[in-house]
């Protein structure tokens, strides 16, 4: 695996070597009282950077009218699998990543990271998962323990490759849609937070469905923000579904993905019918990109079957 970084900016690099220290820092707290042995001899064994910082292509143009900008996509493989628990070992570092962001501005970039055992991700490779084969092959170590490398990919035939397109597709996308009809009937009630929460779990499931389709792995979070990155690297027709441009409209994304907690736990929690009006409607444009892109991935693997 590679750990060169010559092709990013020196700022760029300043900044994932800022990443990387927080994670280590965090994750040092989060286990320095252990009292148990599999918490006491906790490591982390890579670092990994993915996605289109590691390959090239990234786009940060924050300030421009569509106010795009790529996140640093993180592979963090650990020795246990009980150290992937994101609330008790890695909630403060992604709290503090958003805040040296949003607020003391050490960051200038969006994080991402997802966190697995080196034994989930050698499954992964072994299963012929695509997310897993493109961290492989693209991957940029940033830091590893020692020079241990990851499992050669064994990729699926394309009849094994699309039985389970069409297995993801035919479980994922119903449920979303029928998670949309439930908001549809809770709005009519004037149910709001509740049907915010149906609504979350429409774009939730969504994004779980392309994933899938696409490359056989999904991350299990329900941070609406993390899926939707995820997602848009694989297909640039998914950022068209949330406008970006004005702070109303990213404050209506904020409210979604906020009301997974927040819509069914906090009584402060409130949103209008006009803002679900809003976001009904863009999950509804979700919901027709993901079956185009999911209908043309499955026909690519038709193709492929039938050669």
């Amino acid at each position: 695996m590679r750990t060169d970084l010559d092709h990013l900016p020196a700022a760029k690099q300043r900044e994932l070597e800022r990443v990387v220290q927080i994670l280590f820092e965090e994750f040092g707290d989060a286990t320095a009282t252990a009292t148990v042995d599999w918490k006491r001899h906790a490591r982390i064994l890579k670092v990994i950077l993915y996605g289109s910082y590691a390959r090239g292509g990234w786009v940060d143009e924050p300030h421009t009218a569509k106010g795009y900008q790529s996140d640093f996509d993180l592979l963090v493989i650990v020795n246990h699998d009980k150290l992937t628990d994101r609330v008790e070992f890695w909630a403060n570092a992604e709290e503090r990543l958003n805040r040296e962001l949003a607020v003391t501005r050490t960051l200038r970039t969006p994080v991402n990271f997802i966190v697995h055992t080196l034994q989930e991700v050698n499954d992964g490779l072994a299963h012929g998962r695509y997310f897993f084969m493109d961290v492989a092959r693209d991957g940029i170590a940033l830091y590893q323990s020692d020079s241990t490398g990851l499992h050669e990919p064994k990729p699926k035939t394309p009849q094994q490759a699309l039985a389970m397109a069409r297995e993801y597709f035919g479980e994922w996308f119903p449920a979303a849609a029928g998670r949309l009809d439930t908001a549809r009937y809770v709005i009519s009630q004037g149910r709001l937070r509740e049907a915010a929460f149906d609504l979350h779990q429409t774009a939730e499931f969504l994004y779980h469905c392309v994933l899938l389709v696409c490359t056989f792995y999904t991350p299990h979070v329900h941070n609406l923000g993390f899926l939707r990155t995820q997602a848009e690297r694989i297909d640039p027709r998914l950022v068209d579904a949330w406008p970006r441009d004005s702070r109303a409209d990213r404050g209506r994304f904020e409210k979604l993905k906020e009301a997974y907690v927040k819509a069914r736990y906090s009584k402060h929690y409130r949103i209008s019918d006009e803002e679900l009006a809003w976001l009904g409607e863009r999950v509804e444009v979700l919901g027709r990109a993901v079956q185009v892109i999911c209908e043309e991935r499955i026909a690519a693997l038709e193709r492929s079957a039938a050669a």
